[in-house]
């Protein structure tokens, strides 16, 4: 929906008079000490002065004005933001503690209520992660055998894509099926055929939460949840589409206690049923449904997303630079041949390919503003007193663009993963994946997925534009939680 469009204005109007007669009813928020921002609205906070369709410009322009920490509100509320390489460090590594608390934004209360594993805190959050990490391992996650499983379905992939018959093509949902089948491994314990029309439904549906997710109206009931529940919009159909995949999930969940041995774990949900069986008798125990249904859901919905977005967007930006795509198929045919599989140890033989997925990753900027994070205690921190419970917002972005960091931050580059030699170099400001405690705990799996995947489809295919090449516009029709890219189509010819 436009914001800018004559209905739209007229719902803002609408609503700022509700706003106002709501507030002369409310206690107005004690003022506390926080860093200093931009002056907010009574009510509307700064809602005016953050870019609805890519609001981390609006902050990372902000502390051009405020510096690397400041304070913005929403609403009522108000959030720390920081940007930039070394506060991101300081706040994140260096007090890692003080800022690993999860500040739950109303449409993730609403989605979650603060179970399950990314969107809850306290000792709740240690024993989730604890025990998700130990099972991801279990199951395979950095070893060879989830490397042979992403390598089977990369070949699932190919087939997929060679069936169309160089006909042009959206990568969008089989390379979205092909992602989704390895975490439905680990945590279902099955994979699903990508005709499979109830897979592809749930596929459709993750694609228009991300969508929706990081569109203006999700700004609007960040801001103001009481009112915007009753309100028509996008909103709507997000939460109705998180019940349909939690429906999924319960089915999946039931049919596992109907069939699961406690000796034999297969998947995730066996394992989880198993620590609950453990612990029915502890009245404060973690391990119960809710956060069973919340993990689950969380770790398919982050497992299918952020690689199958990002392999979207990496066979955009090869088609638009063919010189770079050149570059790769030469090194595969020398590494790899014609017919060998790619495995993780040809990674360290493939440097510019190696740079080329860093780089995708960094110039595409998938989280711009990272999950919200929340302050656990009361912390001194650069002169200001944060209190527990404040809302925090890492801008990944100001790190990921910023001009200290990188050659050229706005361009794509694949140099800057690049030394002198032609080797592949680390670099600092690499934070896709956020920092600290709150790491993303699929990382290793994401990076298996992205060389594997991508190099087994450069082995195998040129992709062509069906456009013009100038035409094609890597930036994203949308950045809010995610960075969403635009949709082309395109030829695969068979190598």
């Amino acid at each position: 929906m436009d914001l800018y469009d004559p209905g739209t204005t007229l719902l803002f109007v609408l609503l700022t008079v509700l706003l106002v007669m709501w507030s002369l009813k409310s206690k107005q928020p004690q003022k506390i000490k926080l860093p200093p921002g931009p002056p907010p609205l009574p009510i509307l906070g700064n809602l005016f002065q953050v870019e609805r369709k890519a609001p981390h410009k609006s902050l990372i322009k902000l502390s051009e004005q405020y510096g690397p920490i400041f304070t913005i509100w929403f609403g009522r509320c108000p959030a720390v933001v920081l940007c930039g390489c070394e506060i991101m460090t300081e706040a994140l590594i260096e007090r890692g503690h003080d800022f690993s608390g999860r500040y739950l934004l109303p449409v993730f209360k609403k989605l979650s209520n603060g179970y399950g594993l990314v969107f809850s805190n306290g000792e709740r959050w240690k024993q989730l992660r604890r025990f998700t990490l130990n099972t991801l391992r279990n199951f395979g996650m950095g070893r060879k055998s989830i490397e042979e499983r992403i390598q089977e379905e990369a070949q699932f992939l190919v087939t997929a894509i060679r069936n169309k018959k160089d006909t042009p093509f959206s990568p969008k949902f089989p390379v979205r099926c092909a992602v989704s089948n390895i975490i439905c491994s680990i945590v279902f314990g099955e994979r699903f055929d990508y005709e499979d029309k109830k897979f592809l439904k749930l596929m459709e549906m993750i694609a228009e939460n991300i969508l929706a997710l990081s569109g203006p109206w999700v700004q609007i009931y960040n801001n103001f949840p009481m009112i915007t529940d009753f309100l028509p919009g996008p909103h709507k159909k997000i939460f109705q589409n998180a019940a349909a995949l939690k429906k999924f999930i319960n089915q999946m969940i039931q049919s596992h206690k109907e069939t699961f041995h406690k000796d034999f774990p297969r998947d995730y949900i066996d394992s989880f049923l198993i620590k609950m069986n453990e612990e029915e008798h502890k009245p404060d125990s973690e391990f119960i449904h809710r956060n069973l249904l919340i993990s689950t859901m969380n770790l398919f919905l982050a497992g299918t997303e952020s690689t199958s977005t990002t392999l979207q967007w990496a066979i955009q930006i090869l088609v638009k630079y063919p010189q770079i795509q050149e570059k790769i198929h030469g090194e595969i045919d020398e590494v790899l041949g014609s017919y060998r599989r790619p495995t993780m140890e040809d990674r360290a033989k493939m440097p510019y390919t190696d740079a080329v997925i860093h780089e995708i990753q960094r110039y595409i900027d998938i989280t711009p503003m990272n999950l919200p994070h929340m302050m656990t205690r009361d912390t001194e921190f650069r002169g200001y007193l944060i209190p527990k419970g404040t809302c925090v917002i890492p801008v990944i972005s100001s790190v990921l663009k910023a001009a200290s960091q990188w050659e050229t931050p706005e361009s794509f580059n694949p140099n800057h993963f690049l030394d002198e030699n032609g080797c592949f170099k680390k670099s600092e400001g690499f934070m896709v994946f956020s920092a600290g405690k709150r790491i993303c705990p699929g990382q290793s799996l994401a990076r298996m997925e992205l060389f594997l995947f991508l190099t087994t489809l450069l082995q195998n295919f040129l992709f062509n534009p069906v456009i013009d090449r100038k035409e094609i516009d890597i930036s994203p029709i949308r950045s809010g939680l995610s960075a969403v890219p635009k949709d082309y189509e395109f030829y695969a010819i068979s190598r």
